[in-house]
């Protein structure tokens, strides 16, 4: 067999995101929706807004079922802390892995190994329309730069992650981006590759990328500047005390761009022990009393705590097949009390 004929036989067209987004349309109110609840994530960055923000979701989707369950409860619980916290859910569909493994819903949205990216984009686009609907803002990891127009409608706010944030790819795809950009510092700490890429997805610029029809274009964009840091922590722990945070404000100020920080309570923050992330949460409201900068902060949650192996089969309901999470119920108590906190320093602004 001929290496032509052979490469063929490998391959495997996509639809174009044109093509899905016409067969899973966004509605006209829903889409109004989304550029309102873009328009809040800018307010809370430009302090236009007293809330607090929360992303919080499991660290990957997997059970349309199980995601949609958890969404309804947390957008059951927007309804309670809505003057205080604003949340979005995570609904991460790609995931990056170190070496091998599940890439994500996208991909593999069987879980078996039998790669199916026309499914996994079809039931990616399905279940953030799901979310929107019942009333909250999606919040994605860009992940892969020829995938991000198949929801480039969709999403809120994006993670670049502490690997892809140095990419100049992946900077040049946040450029062109809608919505609101968190870029993580570097696995070991240092947050200086993150200003870097704030700086550079902010500048005017031509890009190169795949469009709706699936051509490989040539486009300028105005850049986005609506970015922020995420603290995630490093190889040497926990980078979300005053010292660090304080310490990442003044950079941040001092290189020109927004100086607002979300604290990822997971990762290095917490250990990788999920439970811990209560504790991180108390400690970024009690930053708040004493008038850190901090925007905000993200959670792996899901219903039930843990994890357990990637399988095929459907596996415990609720229940992460990625990285450990922290469970509905002491999800739902830790934000409850981060909204009385929120509330208090409301207060305090307010009479000050």
């Amino acid at each position: 067999m001929n290496s032509s004929l052979n490469q063929q036989l490998n391959q495997r067209p996509l639809m174009t995101a044109a093509e899905l987004k016409k067969k899973l349309p966004l509605p006209p109110g829903v889409q109004q929706r989304v550029d309102q609840q873009r328009e809040q994530l800018k307010s809370l960055l430009a302090e236009k807004d007293s809330r607090f923000l929360a992303i919080v979701g499991p660290c990957s989707v997997h059970d349309r079922e199980a995601t949609l369950d958890y969404a309804q409860r947390l957008a059951e619980l927007q309804e309670r802390v809505g003057d205080q916290l604003l949340l979005v859910m995570r609904v991460y569909v790609e995931k990056p892995r170190t070496c091998l493994g599940w890439k994500g819903l996208v991909t593999d949205p069987q879980r078996d190994g039998q790669i199916d990216i026309n499914t996994g984009l079809q039931s990616s686009r399905q279940l953030m329309l799901d979310v929107i609907k019942l009333g909250l803002p999606v919040a994605t990891e860009a992940l892969n730069p020829h995938l991000a127009g198949y929801f480039d409608d969709l999403v809120s706010w994006y993670a670049l992650g502490a690997r892809t944030t140095e990419s100049q790819t992946h900077r040049e795809m946040a450029s062109g981006l809608p919505g609101v950009i968190g870029f993580k510092n570097a696995t070991d700490g240092s947050i200086d590759v993150a200003i870097h890429a704030m700086k550079a997805a902010a500048a005017p610029q031509v890009i190169t990328r795949i469009n709706a029809a699936g051509q490989l274009v040539q486009e300028a964009v105005v850049g986005n500047a609506d970015s922020h840091l995420v603290l995630r922590g490093g190889k040497s722990g926990p980078n979300y005390e005053s010292a660090s945070l304080l310490k990442a404000s003044r950079e941040l100020q001092a290189t020109g761009v927004n100086s607002r920080i979300l604290v990822d309570a997971s990762h290095a923050n917490c250990g990788k022990i999920a439970e811990r992330q209560v504790q991180v949460l108390e400690e970024v409201a009690e930053l708040l009393r004493t008038g850190h900068p901090v925007l905000g902060i993200m959670m792996e949650s899901f219903l039930r705590g843990g994890n357990q192996p990637l399988q095929a089969g459907p596996g415990t309901y609720g229940q992460s097949m990625t990285d450990p999470c922290l469970d509905w119920e002491a999800t739902q108590q830790a934000l409850l009390q981060l909204a009385v906190e929120v509330k208090r320093a409301q207060h305090q602004a307010e009479t000050a």
